[in-house]
């Protein structure tokens, strides 16, 4: 067994939220079985079965309080029609307790269902013996007791065997053993202080760290396809993609955020998108259950970089040698497949067959529209009108946030090829970053002062600026006298980058800025991100700093009143509600406590 197989394996063991359908449903792994909380309101006469983050009012509103990595602790409180509860769960041992206390009942309370689940063909069936549920695995059998008497209710959608209990008060749940309301108390209590403990190891990063924390968590779920863990954007948009859907430089980043204490997971998302690359060469866009992949194009190689920082980390080269090869070769593709007539890079499409006939497989594949999503910026306005080469299969625009990335990819690789070992690929990839930050010194523009996107098949500069521009200072050439100028006359400049929000996805003096539509305006951690670091590439630590804090603030705005951890948000106002194209708890939001937290130097 490997060190992956044997990490992922101990990682998947125990009680945990792996159940994509709701964050009401716990699951004992390995053995896949384990109980849903389900609600019966008698008012509406309707029935809740799951519930997720994010939801809609009529759903259901799930406002998320904690989740422990472990799943020692967690907490949730549902508002639906009349009913408000608060949904609290620990560990005790190998048990799992629950405690469901009713905030607000309609005229007569509704019933709790608690349903026990069998999931992914593992073999595990439910029965039940008069007031108790019998979970059973392969190896394990669980009994499942609640503290108030059984109410006999029969309609409801369970197909297995459930409980059910009137919620005129606190019911307790437990496995293994009776536990009564107060012994319950007890074990969430200590449970509680314990995660209270942690979170406050972040001093006044604290909640920061907890709105990235908990959004890391509960979109972490099982994947039964592979056998492991993995961290999704979301579990709504796993609905929407019929099962679980990984993006390409989302999961690096969620690996990233998950690296600060949480290892084991954090190697599990790194190592699963790396293991997704294409018989081509490139780690895809999307990859979804049954290979269901976008075959036609890549996103941003951010994975070398998040690969060496987890490494500084840790230090555990295995991990390394688990994803070297797979990131060799995609630098290779972007070189082999995305380089344009002057050496730069530019992104692209590729035709090829169906495989499964989906409207993915041609919506957007070979034209402007594909290579603007292998940007990862899909609607921005810098790729609006750019055309298309259909023979090269890219857009006719050196993109100066790729070649900045790719710059770093290179540098990345190379160290991590000299820890390895092989010195003669590490040579290699320091003159590829050297060759390509060269080239990328035509993009300046003296006057402007700063690296832009140039048409190649007219030589002129585009002057539509993102915070993808601010790449470019991953390259050695820029020199701390044009880092400077960019700074200065770029991130400061309030008709550009500055304001209460920052950084916008499109200049606040671009004609697109006003729209506020997904990539058109509004704010995107990981944009922040990913200029956050390559402002680190020189002396400026103003610039650091100032993001670093609207970062937090930002994430905090809904965080601290909604409990949302948004997919974007305004450029103007910081909101995040204000958008359907913004989902409310997508896991790479996160990257705006993690600039905070690695500024004030919690990554060590």
């Amino acid at each position: 067994m490997t060190s992956y197989e044997a990490l992922k394996h101990q990682y998947m063991n125990g009680w945990q939220t792996w159940n994509n359908a709701s964050v009401l449903s716990h699951v004992m792994m390995p053995e896949g079985v384990g109980l849903a909380l389900g609600l019966k309101d008698y008012k509406r006469a309707k029935l809740l079965d799951t519930a997720l983050i994010g939801q809609t009012e009529e759903e259901g509103i799930v406002t998320p309080y904690a989740h422990a990595y472990d799943n020692s602790f967690t907490e949730v409180k549902l508002d639906w029609l009349e009913n408000s509860i608060n949904v609290k769960t620990a560990l005790d041992g190998d048990d799992l307790v629950l405690l469901v206390t009713p905030l607000k009942q309609p005229m007569k309370c509704s019933s709790l269902i608690i349903n026990g689940i069998s999931l992914w063909n593992k073999g595990g069936t439910v029965e039940k013996e008069e007031e108790i549920l019998l979970l059973k695995g392969r190896n394990k059998q669980i009994p499942v007791y609640m503290t108030a008497p059984h109410n006999g209710e029969l309609f409801v959608r369970c197909t297995t065997p459930f409980l059910s209990a009137d919620l005129s008060g606190a019911v307790g749940i437990s496995t293994g053993r009776p536990r009564t309301v107060e012994e319950i108390e007890a074990v969430i209590k200590r449970q509680q202080e314990k995660w209270a403990a942690n979170k406050d190891k972040y001093g006044k990063l604290a909640e920061a760290y907890n709105a990235m924390q908990t959004c890391q968590a509960w979109d972490t779920i099982y994947n039964p396809q592979e056998d492991s863990p993995i961290t999704t954007v979301s579990r709504i948009w796993n609905n929407q993609w019929g099962g679980y859907v990984l993006f390409c430089w989302d999961t690096y980043f969620a690996a990233l955020m998950q690296s600060i204490d949480n290892k084991e997971l954090a190697y599990c998302n790194a190592i699963a998108i790396t293991r997704t690359i294409t018989d081509a060469g490139f780690v895809p866009n999307y990859a979804c259950q049954n290979n269901f992949k976008s075959f036609d194009r890549s996103q941003p190689p951010v994975g070398s970089m998040v690969a060496l920082m987890m490494y500084k980390k840790y230090g555990d080269k295995w991990f390394l040698e688990e994803l070297y090869d797979d990131l060799i070769t995609w630098n290779q593709w972007f070189i082999d497949h995305r380089s344009t007539k002057n050496g730069l890079l530019a992104w692209g499409s590729d035709p090829y067959d169906m495989v499964t006939g989906h409207d993915l497989e041609k919506f957007g594949v070979h034209e402007r529209l594909g290579a603007a999503y292998e940007s990862g910026l899909d609607n921005s306005p810098m790729y609006d009108d750019i055309p298309f080469d259909e023979e090269r299969n890219i857009i006719v625009l050196e993109d100066v946030g790729l070649v900045g990335m790719y710059i770093k990819d290179c540098y990345c690789l190379a160290e991590i090829a000299e820890i390895l070992g092989h010195t003669e690929k590490a040579a290699e990839l320091k003159m590829r970053a050297e060759t390509m930050e060269e080239r990328m010194e035509s993009l300046w523009d003296e006057d402007f002062g700063m690296y832009l996107n140039r048409r190649e098949d007219t030589g002129e500069f585009e002057y539509r600026l993102s915070p993808f521009h601010f790449h470019a200072l991953f390259s050695k050439k820029v020199g701390q006298k044009r880092a400077r100028r960019i700074i200065d006359e770029h991130f400061y400049n309030e008709k550009e980058f500055w304001g209460e929000y920052i950084m916008p996805s499109i200049a606040r003096n671009d004609p697109a800025y006003p729209e506020q539509t997904y990539w058109r305006g509004r704010i995107w951690a990981p944009m922040n991100f990913l200029a956050y670091m390559a402002i680190c590439s020189y002396d400026c630590p103003d610039a650091r700093k100032d993001l670093a804090e609207k970062s937090e603030k930002l994430i905090l705005k809904e965080w601290l009143e909604k409990g949302h951890v948004h997919e974007n948000y305004d450029g103007d106002t910081g909101e995040g509600c204000n958008s359907p194209r913004s989902d409310k708890f997508y896991h790479w939001g996160g990257l705006l406590s993690f600039i905070a937290l690695y500024e004030n130097g919690y990554y060590q």
